[in-house]
């Protein structure tokens, strides 16, 4: 299934004497969004730091294409981007120097007239500094900075988080799109329409992860955090 997909399997992670991630086994095709829900606090963004490679695993594996992605730092770094719940822009710089980091000068400017930065709205707010956008331009600049490369894997954690409804519909607009041609997501979520963009849900408690059918009941989904 490797060239059609990723796989979890095994994730452990301690802290100190507690256990936050036992065990954690799940697998993602190609084209397809895999919803991570749980509390505050169950461990889904230390599940997606572990994958982005940011903290350390106890033990376990993450297999693309045969390769163990948690071993493999480079062929990782080319094939996941990753939005962290904070925000990892530099922000003295304006959202056209820290894309520089990120495109080159040609690049930035097709992807700002046709591409994926367009398609974000990032043209709209080229020019302003990190230190003076909203909340929804920083992450849907973060989201243009982390797809710089084409990577085949998403990692997002809670990525329109307390946005408006013009912000978050760009996001969603977006990862339809990549989902469309292939690209795989991984998102910690708590948002209901978060969640109806994934093909397949897990709820993680207790250091657990269990396979969630989400059926539009909030109520029961609250029951089961």
């Amino acid at each position: 299934m490797y060239q059609t997909g990723i796989e979890i399997a095994g994730i452990k992670k301690n802290y100190k004497s507690k256990t936050i991630l036992k065990d954690i086994t799940f697998q993602a095709k190609r084209g397809s969004c895999v919803g991570l829900l749980g509390g505050n606090g169950s461990g889904k963004s230390t599940l997606l730091s572990i994958m982005a490679g940011v903290l350390k695993s106890d033990a376990g594996s993450f297999l693309y294409a045969g390769e163990d992605l948690l071993q493999k730092k480079v062929l990782a770094e080319k094939v996941i981007g990753y939005v962290p719940q904070g925000n990892p822009l530099m922000e003295e710089l304006s959202a056209w120097d820290n894309l520089r980091l990120w495109y080159s000068k040609e690049e930035l400017c097709r992807e700002l007239e046709s591409g994926v930065l367009k398609m974000l709205g990032v043209d709209e707010f080229i020019k302003l500094p990190v230190r003076k956008m909203s909340g929804g331009m920083k992450k849907r600049l973060s989201i243009g900075c982390c797809v710089a490369n084409n990577p085949e894997i998403l990692l997002l954690d809670e990525p329109s988080a307390a946005l408006d409804v013009v912000c978050k519909e760009r996001i969603y607009s977006y990862l339809e799109t990549y989902k469309s041609k292939g690209g795989i997501i991984i998102l910690a979520t708590h948002d209901t329409q978060e969640i109806e963009l994934c093909d397949k849900c897990y709820i993680l408690k207790d250091g657990r992860l269990k396979e969630y059918q989400y059926d539009g009941d909030i109520h029961h989904l609250a029951g089961c955090l």
